[in-house]
């Protein structure tokens, strides 16, 4: 008898050591597995929080584009010398002496300040506004000026030679662009503003004296029934001979008018232009959104409109000899 007891005390002790055993091996796989799901809990959380800050970055780039769009670029780049030009014009109107002389004035680089825009807008004068693509107030500034009865046009951003230190800003066409490049920036360019009528460069001194991209730029311009205007930005542009080329009506720019932000200059800038208009029968002077030149202009438009008679850009273009 003690023999069986001792034997099954050794058995009973045996199993409950396997048991024991058996719970904890049970007790760590389930501890494992515990670590295992909160392991790959807690790497959902992580993946899904790294895919929400994935999805926001677009929206910050755009946000940054925006940003940069909304930047207002530098109005121009004037050349160091001023450029004197003769016009070749095929069939110039003859205009009696009896008839004041035309004079278009076109406010460029307008689309980023629509304060400046509306107090031309408001002027008792024809004037030609040329807006910038991609910028701010476009289609407002468009849109109004259109119901104004005044003429729009596109300034366009040409690469100059000092790119890229300076950037012309959104839609720039550059040297470096293909021709399948090029075109496809042109036209959103010229379908990102409503209205125009024609188109002049903005900056450009780089640009203008390539013709393979002036033949490009113009080809475009033919079937779309746009004039081009100079702005003559060097003189080496090739402008001109590639609207006689692809037969786009064209104009050059004869005075800029407040490159210096001087009053007493800006009233001798407009006494040249006027002096030209008289010499040529019709010229063309380029201003700037600038509160020194509304100022000026809005002072001397009475006396200007007794020697001049202003009239949008379209009627003194032509397509040259």
């Amino acid at each position: 008898m003690t023999k069986k007891l001792r034997k099954k005390k050794k058995t009973s002790g045996k199993s409950r050591t396997q048991k024991t055993q058996l719970k904890k091996a049970v007790s760590g796989l389930l501890f494992l597995i515990v670590l295992v799901l909160l392991a790959g809990l807690l790497a959902h959380q992580l993946v899904l929080r790294r895919s929400s800050i994935q999805s926001l970055k677009p929206s910050v780039k755009s946000l940054a584009s925006k940003k940069t769009a909304h930047k207002i670029p530098v109005y121009e780049i004037y050349p160091e010398k001023e450029i004197h030009h003769k016009k070749s014009i095929a069939e110039p109107k003859p205009y009696l002496t009896t008839e004041l002389p035309k004079v278009a004035i076109i406010i460029d680089d307008i689309g980023y300040d629509r304060i400046i825009a509306e107090k031309f807008l408001n002027l008792d004068a024809v004037l030609t506004f040329s807006l910038l693509p991609h910028s701010l107030f476009q289609d407002k500034i468009a849109r109004e000026a259109h119901e104004k009865g005044f003429e729009t046009m596109l300034h366009l951003p040409l690469e100059p030679l000092e790119y890229p230190s300076v950037d012309p800003g959104p839609g720039t066409l550059l040297i470096s662009m293909s021709p399948d490049e090029l075109i496809i920036q042109l036209n959103k360019n010229l379908d990102a503003i409503p209205f125009i009528k024609g188109v002049n460069n903005h900056m450009g001194s780089k640009m203008t004296t390539s013709s393979t991209q002036m033949y490009q730029i113009f080809s475009i311009l033919k079937k779309r029934k746009l004039f081009f205007i100079d702005s003559l930005t060097t003189s080496e542009t090739l402008c001109k001979p590639s609207a006689r080329l692809l037969q786009v009506p064209f104009a050059q720019r004869d005075v800029f008018i407040d490159h210096i932000q001087d009053p007493d200059f800006i009233r001798k800038q407009i006494d040249l232009l006027i002096h030209i208009a008289h010499r040529d029968g019709e010229a063309i002077g380029i201003a700037h959104p600038h509160i020194i030149t509304y100022n000026i202009l809005r002072e001397l438009l009475p006396e200007l409109q007794k020697k001049v008679q202003l009239v949008p850009a379209s009627t003194i273009v032509r397509i040259p000899s």
